[in-house]
């Protein structure tokens, strides 16, 4: 059975403040799932999410006690943020264990990954759209829209991109 996009829910400035330590697990954790329904491991997001929260270097070891979980699931996580460029390893002096932190463009670094998987889809549809004989107006003509789709949604990234950028 699909899911229900939830409604947009409006922030309720009433709400009883949590405290801090709870406000930080629930952020870590609706990060986690907000990134795994983008294709992403759960524990990805909530590595991102604390090193984010935090603002500080976490060694390896420290975020897999935070987070309570296998060493081998961090491992694994900061690999695959550290490929996309969210964040980065770390030495301390005299310290042998590796820190993580967040990338200082992660965001940036995020969204023009997005661009180049966006880029290559087009390409991707565009070669097929070549292939559609010209007999087949209708489906040309459907399959051309997705194209602008994907060019619009690739300005309209980088757009946003160089904007985050130039922010201080």
């Amino acid at each position: 059975m699909a899911r229900r996009p939830r409604p947009e829910r409006a922030v309720d400035s009433t709400a009883k403040p949590k405290s801090a330590a709870q406000a930080r697990a629930d952020f870590i954790e609706k990060t986690g799932v907000i990134v795994q329904s983008e294709g992403l491991p759960r524990i990805a997001g909530r590595v991102l999410a604390l090193l984010l929260y935090d603002g500080e270097r976490v060694s390896f070891g420290q975020l897999a006690e935070a987070l309570q979980v296998s060493r081998g699931s961090i491992s694994s996580s900061v690999r695959l943020l550290e490929t996309q460029q969210l964040i980065k390893r770390v030495a301390e002096p005299g310290d042998r264990q590796d820190y993580f932190q967040i990338a200082p463009s992660a965001f940036p670094n995020l969204i023009e990954a997005s661009v180049l998987r966006m880029r290559r889809a087009a390409a991707d549809i565009e070669e097929t759209l070549g292939e559609i004989p010209v007999t087949e107006a209708g489906s040309r003509q459907r399959v051309a829209e997705f194209v602008r789709y994907y060019h619009a949604m690739t300005e309209a990234m980088t757009e946003t991109a160089q904007h985050l950028r130039r922010r201080p």
